[in-house]
């Protein structure tokens, strides 16, 4: 694996396609079956938890006042769901070994 820079797709098919011995085509197909999957769960309000690396959170925010900093006004910010991302205390340890 490389050691800087941002993982793609293509890198996760990369790897399936070495360890796996599918096809390169395959491979990229099963990446993106699961961010399809991934992607419906988030839409239809569940939230996604893959063990050992995270798990993908959905929340929702009420109506709150908020300030415009360079003017000073207040200014309402609409209700809406977010989505958070929780590392495993496994990915944690993982990085904080790599640092």
């Amino acid at each position: 694996m490389r050691s800087v820079g941002t993982l793609t797709r293509a890198d996760l098919a990369e790897t399936i396609n070495r360890k796996m011995g599918f096809s390169r085509s395959e491979s990229l197909d099963m990446v993106e079956s699961i961010l399809a999957k991934m992607c419906d769960a988030l839409s239809s309000g569940e939230n996604v938890k893959i063990s050992g690396f995270g798990s993908f959170v959905l929340r929702d925010k009420n109506e709150r006042i908020g300030r415009n900093p360079k003017t000073g006004v207040e200014v309402p910010i609409t209700p809406r769901r977010v989505m958070t991302f929780r590392a495993s205390q496994k990915l944690k340890d993982r990085i904080s070994a790599a640092s």
